[in-house]
């Protein structure tokens, strides 16, 4: 075990260990697991967003050729349906069959499932089924005034969940207020797209009983719960592993039908059974994120005092529920007014079940919506009463000297200093030098915008647990309940032990994704991992310290006050003699170890860690946005990020994570866009017609933290794995938006295609 020197290792930018075997083509993804005799699944899945099944017919699919087995809705009608997290009180779910039985309610929807020794032969046999719908009209949006026939019985209007937070005297504040500025903002629907589709093999051990199943997960240890619930087997009889994972966005967060039918089919056939998503599948079956309706109106003085603020909130959730289904619209009710201390409000939130893919948890869950209606309504109302939006947010920021500090809405931010994110990214952009180019630039014709985004982040609350191990050769195992999908969470894992314990991150082994090696846990969510996860590591790896530490003391015969721990091992303060390193506290911990190495591990500490509270970070977004007066087209010049992720382990790590959130938060404002016909059919269902950002789209951006460590947990640390979700987008809108205002445009709709815009200048230039 080789010392690491009396270095620091949380703060270190250390190279991701992962990447020098995945760069070399030796990643592990569920696609690349051959199971001898596997079969493969194919599925038929629904043309109609919502239709009447008259007649079904497999008699064709099952004679053909190397077709093992064909399931349809009455062969798994059994099994209980997908879990969904009561998050809301009242939420009202609606029922969902794992394989349609009488109806179907989305294209898309599985239907039949083809099992055969090939894929090709399962996808031939998919085409020899005969299936007679009668279509329905179908339901895309919100029926408030109730509809003609209920898309559920047990939901007649269509609505599954609200909720609302309401504080204050909002009647007084709205009506004391020199202006009341409204705004309505629709985001686009977008698709996670994740570079690894999802990926599901089952094979059944019919000697031990036992199913394993590797699947493409972000919460490895809940997909096997609830399959084996589904499935009707104990839990200890399944076994779930996330191998390499290709990025989930949270799209991966829930299992879905066809990882239930694959694990279900491996039982009942006794062989492995896989299958693995197209592109085309996950665009139109796996969930979705975002599409929310957001509406908010703000009562301000004309000094720039915010006095109340009224929001609703409407979220569209799909024909069925994943998991964390109300965490969306949950998470952006329960946010708003974010960093902004307003005692006066009313907010509620609605979600609404239709007849398209079901939105999940994409990155951000909420925080992005909150974000995006508060700084809209902010910068319209500054544009009202006159004031450089930047003042305005200037004078209603919460106080760092009120923290924590509990919302009118219940939440309890933890720690921050908002004003000082909001003045370095200020001086980061150089934001006064930026209004003078602006007004140059616009006496020359040019069309340029600066937009400026508060936003607050939460990190997720609950447990995580976590494995520390010295093993009897003296290496240091360390296995977590949170899992990876990317993010380089073992490196980063490796450096939180490997400080606690003074030892080289690169001596250290981290198991995870495997429920068999792994402790139980909920998995990479919310931002949480570092916060709660990487607690729950530290924790265990000081326990494994304290009791070498105990050790050391009885070999020194001294107390244990009087054994320090540095680069070198355990030695009596003040001492003079040599240290007792790692492997000798094994030795002595083991009992002396056998010549096969088979002594069981000499010192290990398993810690469940529940977090005293939730880490909240939070940040400031300058973008400035170009666009060209002839055609529309926006170009993204430059974005200044502040971010404030408490204790950060590994600085190169949170750089890629903010940058990737850039990425898709451009994605969202300025392409990305899920589009249905007036008859629920999926038109862009392919990335011919799906617009994702390429490299060549990314802006030049410069990125700057703070640190306010979190009270919330050991690590101090707080999330930022979505942060440039929700920055980015509202900082961006608003810049294209300050670019417009020479023609008086003072509301676009995302995605901003050149278009959009182009039409938004026309209308303006019409009315004039």
């Amino acid at each position: 075990m080789s010392g690491s020197g009396n270095v620091s290792w949380i703060g270190a930018s250390l190279r991701r260990f992962e990447d020098d075997r995945l760069l070399r083509g030796r990643g592990r993804y569920v696609d690349d697991i051959v199971s001898p005799e596997c079969l493969h699944v194919a599925f038929v899945r629904s043309p109609y967003a919502r239709a009447k099944i008259d007649a079904l017919d497999v008699a064709a699919a099952k004679a053909a050729t190397q077709v093992i087995a064909v399931f349809n809705g009455a062969d798994v009608a059994e099994l209980d349906e997908l879990p969904v997290r009561p998050l809301v009180e009242g939420i009202r779910v609606p029922r969902f069959p794992i394989l349609a039985r009488s109806a179907v309610m989305a294209v898309g929807e599985p239907v039949v499932a083809i099992i055969a020794k090939t894929l090709n032969a399962a996808l031939d046999a998919a085409d020899l089924v005969e299936i007679d719908y009668e279509p329905v009209d179908p339901v895309l949006e919100w029926k408030n005034s109730g509809i003609s026939e209920p898309l559920f019985e047990n939901i007649p209007d269509n609505q599954a969940l609200h909720s609302s937070w309401r504080a204050g005297d909002i009647e007084q504040a709205f009506s004391a207020a020199d202006e009341i500025v409204r705004v309505r903002v629709k985001h686009p629907r977008l698709a996670p797209s994740s570079l690894e589709p999802r990926a599901t093999l089952a094979s059944w051990d019919e000697t031990a009983g036992i199913l394993t199943i590797w699947v493409s997960s972000q919460t490895p240890h809940r997909a096997r719960t609830d399959i084996a619930n589904i499935i009707g087997l104990d839990e200890d009889k399944v076994r779930a592993i996330a191998p390499d994972v290709g990025g989930a966005f949270g799209m991966k967060a829930s299992i879905y039908p066809e990882d239930v039918v694959v694990a279900w089919a491996s039982v009942q056939l006794r062989r492995p059974v896989k299958w693995t998503a197209t592109r085309g599948d996950d665009l139109l079956a796996a969930t979705h994120g975002r599409g929310a309706t957001t509406e908010g109106e703000i009562a301000v003085s004309k000094e720039g005092e915010l006095l109340g603020f009224r929001a609703r909130v409407v979220c569209p959730l799909g024909h069925w529920l994943p998991f964390s289904a109300a965490v969306p619209a949950w998470n952006a009710g329960r946010i708003l007014p974010g960093p902004y201390q307003i005692e006066a409000i009313d907010i509620s939130i609605r979600g609404v079940v239709t007849n398209t893919a079901p939105i999940g948890i994409y990155r951000g869950a909420g925080r992005p919506e909150a974000a995006m209606l508060m700084e809209r309504v902010i910068d319209e109302a500054a544009y009202v009463i006159g004031m450089d939006p930047v003042e305005l947010r200037r004078r209603n920021l919460i106080s760092p000297d009120k923290m924590p500090y509990e919302t009118p809405s219940g939440a309890v931010f933890d720690s921050g200093n908002y004003s000082a994110a909001l003045e370095r990214a200020c001086e980061a952009a150089n934001y006064e030098r930026l209004r003078a180019e602006q007004r140059t630039r616009r006496a020359q014709g040019e069309l340029f915008g600066i937009g400026v985004a508060c936003f607050v982040e939460p990190s997720g609350q609950g447990w995580e647990s976590a494995t520390v191990r010295l093993e009897p050769n003296g290496a240091i195992t360390v296995a977590t309940g949170s899992s990876d999908q990317g993010q380089g969470r073992s490196t980063a894992y490796a450096q939180i032990v490997a400080d606690a314990l003074r030892v080289h991150p690169g001596s250290i082994k981290v198991v995870h994704g495997d429920t068999a090696s792994a402790p139980k846990g909920i998995g990479a969510l919310a931002s949480r991992s570092t916060p709660i996860g990487g607690s729950a590591l530290l924790r265990a790896a000081e326990e494994v310290r304290e009791r070498a530490r105990g050790i050391a003391a009885q070999k020194f015969g001294a107390c244990v006050d009087e054994v320090a721990l540095d680069a070198d091992g355990f030695m009596r303060v003040g001492s003079q003699g040599h240290a007792l390193t790692w492997e000798a506290v094994v030795e002595i911990a083991a009992g002396g170890r056998g010549s096969d190495g088979s002594t069981a591990a000499a010192i290990e500490s398993t810690v469940v860690h529940h977090a005293d509270g939730e880490a909240w970070g939070y940040g400031c977004y300058i973008a400035t946005v170009s666009i060209d007066r002839e055609t529309g087209v926006p170009r993204v010049e430059h974005i200044v990020c502040v971010d404030d992720a408490g204790v950060i382990v590994n600085p190169m790590l949170f750089e890629g994570q903010v940058t990737g959130g850039i990425a898709q938060g451009l994605g969202e404002v300025l392409m990305e866009r899920i589009v249905y016909d007036d008859n629920g059919q999926l038109l862009t269902g392919s990335l011919m017609d799906y617009a994702l950002p390429r490299a060549a789209d990314m802006p030049s951006v410069l990125l700057k933290n703070i640190e306010t460590p979190s009270p919330c947990n050991p690590l101090g640390a707080k999330g930022v794995g979505e942060a440039g979700c929700i920055g980015a987008p509202p900082a961006i809108l608003n810049a294209a938006i300050d670019a417009l205002a020479p023609f008086g445009v003072r509301h676009l709709d995302m995605p901003l295609t050149s278009e959009g815009i182009w039409r938004g200048m026309m209308a303006a230039n019409s009315k004039e």
